[in-house]
């Protein structure tokens, strides 16, 4: 059997937008909506190249502590790129999925994500997943508190919970570990 020398996986860590856009004197914002711009093409490339999965970290549970007024541009350009995300993913038969908590987005944010999770359900393309208000202990947290219910109704039992199960309550579950992880900031 042949190997398999495109990564299934790449994930991509969206970092240094900001500092790109002040080394041009350009405002913060700026870099950010530059960044944007870039993703449907890098999903394009990925897909023609034989990546199945791409997952990009657009906004953590970090960025939060950022200064409000970036945080607020930040949430702006995301309404705006998730309006354009429904018809890209229709027009390039993508699977879009969004991980992380989103339930501390506004409910417009919160709408357009279930809508365009359940729009591009059934597309057979690339599986292009965005993580928004996602931290690495922050699912852990979660999965761990929903396992804990399920123990606690009776539905699970301590000693039943495996590294399956554990997976199982992650966001990421379904989705195969990266092959590839990019952190544009270099």
């Amino acid at each position: 059997m042949e190997e398999r020398k495109v990564p299934r996986h790449v994930a991509i860590i969206l970092d240094g937008n900001g500092r790109w856009a002040k080394k041009r004197m350009l405002p913060r914002n700026a870099g950010h909506a530059a960044g944007s711009k870039n993703v449907e093409k890098i999903c394009a490339a990925a897909w023609d190249m034989g990546i199945e999965y791409v997952t990009m970290y657009a906004f953590s549970t970090e960025n939060w502590s950022r200064p409000k007024e970036e945080v607020d541009a930040l949430m702006k350009l995301l309404h705006s790129y998730l309006k354009d995300c429904l018809k890209t993913s229709k027009k390039n038969n993508m699977q879009v999925r969004v991980i992380g908590d989103i339930s501390k987005l506004d409910k417009d944010l919160q709408e357009r994500i279930i809508e365009l999770e359940r729009v591009s359900a059934e597309n057979t393309g690339l599986h292009f997943q965005v993580a928004l208000n996602y931290g690495s202990r922050d699912e852990i947290k979660r999965s761990i508190i929903s396992i804990a219910n399920e123990v606690k109704d009776g539905s699970l039992l301590p000693e039943d919970i495996t590294e399956d199960i554990i997976s199982s309550h992650l966001d990421t579950s379904g989705i195969p570990d990266p092959d590839l992880m990019i952190r544009t900031s270099g």
